[in-house]
């Protein structure tokens, strides 16, 4: 079977929620019900390691200061030059986001198991989005975002504030679900939903690949 077909017959279910929302909690526990799990941002940190045509194009475009000692991709000094620039902000996504899209696609049709949770964190902002086939968002309210990101990262609440300002909404995140869980801190409840949701892509999976 060519990787197209695989991937025309791959179930895909997109994962999402806003920062500290307990994304990496719910992946695992479909990684632990045998459903691969593609992280897109480990696949973001491969496709700009050293000697990768991604780093080159973003050496070219932003200078060689955004360049570590090592040859690696300096993502503080990276962060500093597209932070609220828009222009550059788009320019950097244009050069990552087809090749994060691309390798995760790749990933899917390679990995076994009944379906395959691809995890976007902005799935909201990304074209990933129309290349799965299902959209999951871990959801709380943006109060428990908060002292989970004091607690977890030692932000202030300004920052943390901050940091959830940069991100789609809570309201923009549940316009693009087909599912959603709410993970407001009942590991238990929120399990259940993910087994209860297991039974359904797995139903779903055979549909598609039938």
């Amino acid at each position: 079977m060519t990787i197209e077909l695989q991937r025309k017959n791959r179930f895909i279910v997109g994962l999402t929620g806003g920062i500290a929302s307990g994304k990496s909690t719910v992946a695992a526990h479909f990684e632990s019900l045998g459903v691969p799990v593609i992280d897109t941002d480990k696949v973001a940190r491969e496709v700009v390691l050293p000697g990768t045509p991604a780093l080159q194009e973003i050496r070219d475009e932003f200078g060689p200061a955004v360049i570590a000692p090592d040859g690696t991709l300096d993502r503080r000094a990276l962060r500093e030059i597209v932070f609220g620039d828009e222009q550059k902000r788009r320019r950097l996504e244009a050069i990552l986001h087809p090749r994060i899209r691309d390798e995760s696609m790749r990933q899917a049709s390679a990995a076994d198991g009944p379906y395959v949770i691809i995890a976007v964190p902005l799935l909201f902002e990304s074209p990933m989005k129309d290349a799965v086939d299902r959209i999951l968002v871990i959801d709380c309210s943006e109060e428990v975002q908060i002292e989970r990101l004091m607690a977890r990262d030692g932000e202030t609440r300004e920052q943390a504030c901050r940091i959830m300002a940069t991100q789609a909404s809570r309201e923009d995140r549940l316009s693009i679900a087909d599912d959603v869980i709410v993970n407001d801190g009942s590991r238990d409840r929120s399990f259940a939903a993910v087994e209860r949701l297991h039974t359904d892509y797995l139903v779903m999976a055979r549909r598609k690949s039938g």
